[in-house]
């Protein structure tokens, strides 16, 4: 059995569900009353894929804009990222290109591309949707980001199927695959 540790940082504006994600897909349970993360919060879960048993290292970083000057100190070493907005506050895709900026300049990304995701949190209010799957998609490929994924902390909808791609992504950018 082969081992591998791969860092994933995770980021977005405060508020868009990026604590829950992590929690339902590190605990597989939702908590609806979390607290704001403050910095960052990093969390490891061990998976295996194919004979590789690997530890993702999950850093969940604040999304309040007074600790955005923190994320690339964060994102250096980062194998993989995955930008979050909420699909119901379309102000949450708005900040999406200063996200970006500051964690490819923090993770080298310039020098050494890595796999970047853009996941719409919330997907079971789709009621009160303000972002469309198309408008994302548009959105991210014109920002040569490889791919999109809606999904629910709250149902557990899609929430392993992104943790399985980004770390297929990783493995394959770092030719493990």
């Amino acid at each position: 059995m082969r081992t591998a540790t791969f860092k994933i940082c995770i980021f977005g504006d405060g508020g868009v569900g990026k604590t829950t994600f992590v929690q339902r897909y590190v605990t597989g349970q939702f908590s609806q009353g979390t607290k704001m993360t403050i910095g960052v919060d990093i969390v490891t879960k061990q998976v295996q894929i194919e004979d590789w048993f690997m530890t993702l290292q999950i850093w969940d970083f604040g999304g309040e804009e007074r600790f955005r000057f923190f994320l690339p100190a964060y994102a250096r070493g980062s194998f993989g990222g995955i930008y979050m907005y909420d699909i119901t506050r379309y102000s949450s895709i708005i900040n999406f290109d200063e996200w970006l900026s500051v964690f490819k300049k923090g993770c080298g990304y310039d020098l050494k591309p890595i796999p970047l995701l853009m996941i719409g949190g919330k997907l079971d209010n789709t009621e009160r949707r303000a972002v469309t799957f198309q408008m994302a998609f548009e959105f991210a490929q014109s920002r040569h980001i490889y791919k999109v994924i809606e999904c629910s902390a709250k149902t557990g909808q899609n929430v392993e199927s992104i943790f399985t791609e980004i770390t297929h992504s990783i493995m394959k950018n770092k030719e493990l695959l």
